[in-house]
């Protein structure tokens, strides 16, 4: 298996985790503290500490001038519920930043924007694990993905708000 292969594989196994399926105990800060915490200059990030993608995510949000605190976590499940995630718009790491939760490989320029424009909504999300080139932390592949960036409100409410191909 080649490595980018490997990271895919393992990441999606991350992912599991993170859905509850292997959930542990985690008692570190809440998502309440971390959107009290959270502002346009710094985000907090949860995710498990052996998932490469989400690494390679965190560097991607550094390197596009983003300010961090990333917590390392077995228990992603009960961060994505207490933020009001829907299940089917989850991933496999979860931040907060200016009182928005950013779930998943969602690109720094849709951070950017949501920041500028401020819409009246919970976050962004990419749900799954999609892979390609043109996907932050996911790039197992010379081939860029087709995969939508996706608003979403308090209601439930979904809308697009970006589409890659």
């Amino acid at each position: 298996m080649n490595a980018r292969l490997t990271k895919f594989v393992l990441s999606a196994l991350i992912l599991l985790m993170g859905t509850g399926l292997f959930s542990q105990t985690y008692a570190d800060a809440t998502p309440q503290s971390a959107l009290q915490q959270a502002t346009s200059n710094e985000m907090v990030v949860y995710k498990s500490a052996s998932c490469g993608c989400c690494g390679d995510w965190v560097e991607h949000m550094e390197e596009n001038g983003f300010k961090l605190k990333v917590h390392d976590t077995n228990d992603l499940n009960s961060i994505k519920q207490k933020a009001g995630l829907n299940p089917k718009l989850a991933s496999c790491h979860t931040a907060f930043i200016d009182g928005y939760v950013i779930e998943g490989h969602v690109p720094a320029n849709d951070v950017k924007r949501l920041l500028a424009e401020k819409p009246e909504i919970r976050g962004l999300t990419v749900p799954g694990m999609p892979a390609g080139a043109n996907v932050p932390g996911m790039e197992v592949s010379d081939k860029n993905a087709e995969f939508e960036v996706l608003g979403f409100k308090e209601d439930g409410t979904v809308q697009r708000w970006n589409h890659y191909q």
